[in-house]
């Protein structure tokens, strides 16, 4: 019944995507319409991991918690997106539904708050969704606070408003 972290490999990829669809879906849905968070399928997303880690993979980090041998949550993390030198960017955290509040979460955030101090970073920081209340709780309750900054991105089709944490490390 304990969690483990290990780093992702190849073999890890389209369950990862089937769960950051399923992910996405559950936390999502009360703010975005059903529509934008159809697509992309859980197979897609799953073929979009396993691209980006191709590309990422050299400076980027992808960690999975494990339930009993079951994969119920990814970490991922690589530098700013601002192109702050001392700063990391947590790009991820996501959870199967039924792993909120058992403490999965918080563990990935940890252990990718340790992987960016033993990087050499300085501060951290996240770009979460605006009307996600849960995500910017728990950020929050991590050490984590709004800077002002605020960007819109698309999920499916909705253009969707993002605000930027940070904390120091």
């Amino acid at each position: 019944m304990t969690i483990s972290l290990r780093p992702a490999t190849a073999a890890d990829l389209m369950a990862v995507g089937a769960l950051h669809q399923q992910s996405r879906v559950a936390a999502y849905s009360s703010f975005l319409p059903a529509e934008a968070l159809a697509d992309p399928t859980p197979e897609a997303m799953g073929r979009y991991w396993a691209e980006r880690v191709i590309w990422e993979g050299a400076d980027h980090r992808m960690t999975v918690a494990e339930r009993d041998g079951r994969l119920v949550g990814f970490s991922y993390l690589g530098p700013d997106d601002a192109g702050d030198p001392a700063t990391g960017l947590l790009n991820a955290i996501h959870l199967e539904p039924a792993e909120r509040g058992r403490g999965t979460g918080r563990a990935l955030m940890v252990d990718a708050l340790d992987a960016m101090r033993d990087r050499g970073w300085s501060r951290a920081a996240l770009w979460v969704l605006r009307d996600n209340a849960a995500a910017r709780r728990f950020y929050q309750r991590g050490g984590w606070s709004f800077t002002g900054e605020q960007r819109d991105e698309h999920i499916g089709t909705a253009l969707v408003p993002q605000l930027r944490y940070t904390r120091p490390l």
